[in-house]
């Protein structure tokens, strides 16, 4: 079922000029989003300081997970085993986990537990970024859905950890 899926994707990738460019600057370009809203809400006031310094930490967790999970298992990148065509140059590292999408959706995780509107605005915006990596042709579609469960799960462990640590329960705005 992952590989057909893929297929299915992957099947209209190269063909739209317009929807491989987005595509293209989804999967590269995005990530800044995120970077600066992060930025963003550093200087705001001092809750948004304590989410941006939470959304920060669980990224920097989902990096590590990341890091071991490539360390320990390997799966080869999908135009590797199969003649896919790629739209943007890739990294022969393994296919699981990917690290756009679980930075994404560390980050967009943490910012819906506290700002709802932006934090479902940035889920979307992680859910197109690993469908950009699909379309690009760089993972499967369980990589997507494996990454994305452990972003979050990065994200819910950090608000525990915040939680413990500080005590306090911000409400969702």
């Amino acid at each position: 079922m992952d590989l057909n899926l893929f297929q299915l994707i992957t099947r209209f990738s190269g063909h739209n000029r317009p929807v491989d460019l987005l595509m293209i600057f989804v999967s590269n370009r995005i990530r800044y989003v995120y970077i600066l809203i992060t930025a963003l809400l550093l200087f705001k006031n001092r809750r948004n300081k304590r989410i941006a310094i939470e959304t920060g930490s669980s990224v920097f967790i989902s990096l590590v997970i990341q890091f071991f999970i490539k360390i320990f298992y390997y799966r080869p990148r999908p135009f590797k085993k199969r003649r896919v065509g790629i739209l943007i140059p890739s990294k022969n590292d393994s296919s699981f986990p990917s690290k756009h999408t679980i930075l994404a959706f560390a980050a967009s995780t943490t910012l819906l537990m506290f700002h709802r509107k932006l934090g479902i605005l940035m889920t979307w915006l992680s859910a197109l970024t690993g469908f950009s990596r699909i379309w690009v042709g760089h993972h499967y579609p369980s990589d997507i859905i494996g990454s994305a469960l452990i972003g979050s799960l990065a994200s819910f462990v950090t608000r525990i950890i915040s939680y413990r640590i500080f005590g306090d329960k911000p409400g969702i705005r």
